[in-house]
């Protein structure tokens, strides 16, 4: 194939189609000769007597100084005379020329771009679907809208449940001031922020001053100059907008609105699931202390119980704490946790704390024959279902103070403070977890307690975590105990169940306190 670079005019490629006419005219090609390319006048002949094909360049045509052809049917000498047309049976095709090789740049930057941004908006979406907290995933996706559409500012207005705002989200400048406690004042929406909730439609706006329904701006916010504001709404629910300021480099345009509205959406879906999240946990947490009684008023005991619910996946759980005063004045302390979550699990804890509370109340003691005769009932009755418990009593002591006696049912054993303000676990012989095998012997054992000490029970809820042993839970929790000690029982409590942020299971707390 022969390239043909004229001059002013886009470089031409000629294609033999076939052999020429006689006289030499046949394009080269054929065995023993070569082909005719751009850099031919400075290659040499291949044999004796073949002549250097002209450069098609060349304007100087064929003895006689007639030029080279422009292009077929104008003026020139025969196809295949030594000057600049094609020998018959070819074709010319048309290489792009400067301009069209501009275009192609600027149609690849901008396919670069979206790739960029699309790549940027789907790491986003990876990162808010790993977040828990609705906080960082707000303030993901603010960032994330802010950076891919190249805007000054960005924030979320999220609505409450009176239809006023009640938290911004910010990013960029200015955004300190917002997180800031007691911070820059929260839109009112009465203006365009308002507007997008009163009808929630996309809105770009290139000059805020000159709007119609521009309010200003609260005191402390940053001063905008254009918007693009998208409201954020699921299933005709609107939870609040996602609103940017002055992009650099020019107006938004329709694929920054695109990118916007889809990061809006996940903001509503995040919204709407930590309110659903948090309507589930109130529910569930309300259903399982019905489930639990009240606590009496005891002379000379200070009483506190705690539950809490998991707060990974509020669900109903199986653990459960009860306190009985028997006949003989002694306070009966019972705690315990059903293998499992659920209702089933919730139906068995409400039996077996219903049978252990008739039992104690019927055995009185020891505490272990009150955890034998559940543990035959349970396997008669109700399929010998797993648990854990254990049972308290706290009788007079001759000497003062109160004398602790338990049995455990492969449950965690009692956490003691005393009055000097040193927390311990009370280790002892522990028997098998119930619905395992009712002949087995269950052991008791005794503490004496002496005036101010504490006794607290709980489930293996308020020790178990992921990043550590059950002995490290359980020596924090002791630590806690002991930091507590002085404070009123109820802190003492709070703080105990509050120490884990994410609790990854139930957690059911008695506390007693012995009183002057």
């Amino acid at each position: 194939m022969t390239e043909s670079f004229r001059p002013g005019g886009p470089a031409e490629a000629v294609v033999p189609r076939g052999p020429g006419p006689p006289g030499g005219s046949r394009p080269p090609g054929g065995p023993g000769e070569r082909a005719t390319t751009p850099d031919a006048q400075s290659r040499p002949p291949r044999g004796p007597g073949e002549r250097e094909t002209p450069h098609a360049d060349a304007r100087s045509g064929p003895p006689g100084g007639r030029g080279a052809p422009d292009g077929p049917g104008e003026p020139g000498g025969p196809a295949g005379a030594g000057g600049g047309r094609p020998p018959a049976g070819t074709y010319r095709r048309t290489l792009p020329g400067d301009d069209d090789l501009d275009q192609l740049q600027a149609g690849l930057r901008q396919l670069a771009e979206a790739h960029g941004r699309i790549r940027g908006l789907l790491d986003a979406v990876v990162t808010i679907s790993g977040a828990r907290e609705l906080d960082a995933v707000l303030h993901t996706i603010t960032e994330s809208a802010r950076r891919l559409t190249g805007a000054r500012y960005a924030a979320i207005g999220v609505l409450g449940e009176t239809r006023t705002f009640t938290a911004l989200i910010t990013s960029g400048f200015g955004a300190d001031r917002f997180r800031e406690e007691g911070g820059a004042e929260l839109p009112h929406g009465s203006g365009l922020l308002g507007e997008l909730v009163r009808h929630p439609q996309a809105l770009r706006v290139a000059d805020l001053a000159s709007h119609p329904r521009s309010a200003g701006f609260p005191e402390g916010h940053p001063v905008m100059t254009s918007l693009l504001g998208v409201p954020i709404r699921v299933r005709g629910t609107v939870y609040g907008n996602l609103y940017l300021t002055d992009k650099s480099g020019g107006a938004f345009s329709q694929e920054d609105e695109d990118i916007v509205l889809a990061l809006a959406g996940a903001a509503g879906v995040a919204i709407e699931n930590a309110r659903l999240y948090e309507r589930l946990r109130r529910a569930t947490e309300d259903f399982q202390r019905r489930l639990l009684p009240d606590l009496p008023a005891l002379p000379g005991l200070e009483l506190q119980a705690r539950y809490r619910p998991s707060t990974e996946a509020p669900r109903i759980g199986g653990d459960w704490y009860d306190l009985i005063h028997l006949p003989e004045a002694v306070p009966c302390l019972m705690v315990g946790d059903v293998m499992g979550h659920g209702l089933e699990a919730a139906t068995v804890m409400s039996q077996i704390s219903n049978m252990l509370r008739v039992i104690a109340f019927d055995e009185r003691e020891p505490a272990s024959r009150i955890l034998h005769r559940l543990d035959t009932v349970l396997h008669a009755l109700h399929g010998a279902p797993l648990a854990t418990a254990l049972v308290a009593r706290l009788e007079p002591a001759p000497e003062g103070g109160r004398l602790l006696r338990w049995s455990s049912a492969g449950h965690l054993p009692p956490l003691l403070i005393s009055p000097g303000h040193e927390a311990r676990y009370l280790h002892a012989d522990t028997g098998l977890p119930l619905g395992v095998d009712p002949a087995m012997p269950r052991p008791d054992s005794a503490w004496p307690l002496p005036a101010g000490a504490t006794l607290l029970l709980h489930t293996d809820g308020l020790v178990e975590h992921p990043a550590h042993t059950l002995d490290e839970g359980m020596a924090e929790a002791a630590h806690i105990a002991a930091t507590h000690a002085s404070h009123p029982l109820g802190e003492l409590c709070d703080a105990l169940v509050a120490h884990q942020p994410t609790l990854h299971d139930d957690v059911a707390l008695l506390a007693a306190r012995l009183t002057p």
